[in-house]
């Protein structure tokens, strides 16, 4: 019995490596994950391509999937619309991928709140301090960034508890990997597996019946 695909939505402080994360494992194991793609209304960049980095759409396109119930999540960020697609995650869960989906955190509880089955993880530094400087070695940032960075990060701090699970990113194949052994755990988990349990019932009683 083919077991439908589930969704994972990976959020993080910046400065985690949680983007860099997900790339690989959906790399790492391409027959299993799909990388969820968003749609958005801004103009494309040069090296961008409708249908890989992002869905491109009017504005009158996409405020009409918001009002067809369209998008599992969506946002207006700068101007511009952006959100993740209800058909294109569907699709992928129904043909049995497990589907990565990186956003922020109000994103993520927004999906949880419409999706209950979603699995969330957080992405963490090893300490506060190791964040501050991955920050600084980027070097494309100016110190004021940083420092609205590190902001936000207290501010997202706050909702970490509402994640199923949290990731520590100090060694990025290790975190990877274990990213990857988290989803397979939470795979096995009873309550995502209930045709296969009544199915194996209905077995054990057909097969009680003929031995009797």
């Amino acid at each position: 019995m083919k077991q439908k695909g589930i969704l994972i939505v990976v959020s993080g402080f910046a400065g985690t490596g949680k983007s860099t994360v997900v790339k690989m494992l959906a790399e790492k194991y391409s027959e299993q994950y799909a990388l969820s793609i968003s749609m958005t209304t801004r103009e494309p960049r040069k090296y961008e391509t409708h249908g890989v980095e992002y869905f491109f759409s009017t504005k009158e396109e996409f405020e009409r999937t918001i009002a067809e119930d369209g998008f599992i999540e969506h946002a207006c960020y700068i101007g511009n619309y952006y959100g993740t697609p209800r058909k294109y995650v569907e699709e992928q869960l129904e043909a049995g991928k497990d589907v990565l989906l990186e956003i922020e955190i109000q994103g993520a509880l927004q999906v949880k709140e419409k999706l209950p089955d979603t699995m969330l993880v957080f992405v963490m530094p090893p300490s506060a301090e190791i964040l501050f400087n991955r920050l600084k070695g980027r070097g494309t940032e100016t110190d004021d960034v940083i420092r609205k960075r590190m902001l936000r990060a207290v501010e997202e701090s706050q909702g970490i508890e509402q994640y199923d699970y949290i990731l520590v990113n100090d060694d990025l194949d290790v975190c990877v990997e274990g990213l990857h052994q988290m989803i397979q755990s939470e795979k096995l988990r009873a309550s995502r597996n209930i045709p296969f349990i009544e199915n194996m019932r209905k077995e054990l009683v057909d097969l009680k019946k003929g031995e009797v």
